[in-house]
């Protein structure tokens, strides 16, 4: 656990489903107190990234939508509607606590591009000296990626990439699961949480089949896909439950929490 305990730049991932209700309007209480302990992890001398999703979702519940809209053009509005939301939110509930943030939206072109890539290391890079927390998330309303299942398809795949990008010591990836089972625990009572895994195979694939929630794109197959490219890097990954953002606490005074994917040292 000692990778996770002396973890100093730290990305933390956080889904639609911790941040809304089941009607997509936002889960203030949850949302605060997320924003409150990242800030007080900030101000241990840790160095937080935030990836979020939730513009979709946030943009349905602002918009009074019935239902997420199936057409790419509809969500792209939507997304466009809900990132200013959210932006507005993190900027209000981090700032009762002093601290600055940043909005970073990403693209997969970004990352293609070795010119475009170091412009968004160094970008990340300053702001992490400014003691600014980066708020990241695709860019849904220019690209499509991750509205039709392309590219980075989803924020757990974005989390890792950022994480990566930052040279992180650390992803936390929050959800509405509290880590991988030995079998679906939504239908199997009897079903194990994995505390470790030390290397993603393909019966741990396997084991995370599935979907994600209605207000979401991910499942624990994105999570897991997402540990494993973190951890080609030599990044571990805990995937765990966002459900109570103080448990991040636990998470760092090394109780053993979720699911821990690879721990081993750059």
């Amino acid at each position: 656990m000692s990778a996770i305990t002396q973890a100093k730049r730290i990305v933390v991932k956080v889904g639609t489903s911790t941040l809304t209700y089941e009607n997509g309007k936002l889960n203030l209480r949850r949302m605060e107190t997320l924003c409150k302990v990242l800030s007080d992890l900030q101000n241990s001398g840790r160095e937080i990234i935030l990836v979020t999703s939730g513009a979709i979702g946030v943009g349905v519940g602002k918009l009074g939508l019935p239902e997420r809209p199936q057409e790419t053009e509809r969500k792209q509005a939507v997304a466009a509607v809900g990132q200013c939301e959210l932006m507005f939110m993190y900027d209000k509930l981090f700032g009762e606590y002093n601290r600055m943030v940043a909005q970073v939206l990403l693209t997969t072109d970004v990352i293609a591009n070795e010119h475009n890539k170091r412009n968004t290391q160094n970008t990340f890079n300053e702001l992490i000296k400014m003691d600014i927390i980066p708020v990241v998330n695709e860019n849904d309303s220019v690209a499509i990626d991750e509205l039709v299942g392309n590219n980075f398809g989803d924020n757990d795949t974005l989390s890792a990439t950022v994480a990566r990008l930052v040279d992180a010591d650390l992803l936390v990836i929050l959800t509405d699961i509290d880590g991988l089972y030995d079998a679906n625990p939504r239908v199997d009572a009897n079903a194990k949480r994995i505390p470790y895994v030390p290397e993603v195979t393909d019966e741990i694939r396997r084991l995370a089949g599935g979907t994600g929630s209605n207000r979401g794109t991910g499942g624990m197959s994105t999570k897991v896909s997402a540990a494993a490219y973190a951890n080609e890097a030599g990044i571990p990954c805990c995937v765990m439950s966002g459900a109570d953002p103080k448990s991040l606490y636990q998470l760092f005074d090394g109780v053993q929490i979720g699911t821990v994917f690879g721990t081993k040292k750059k």
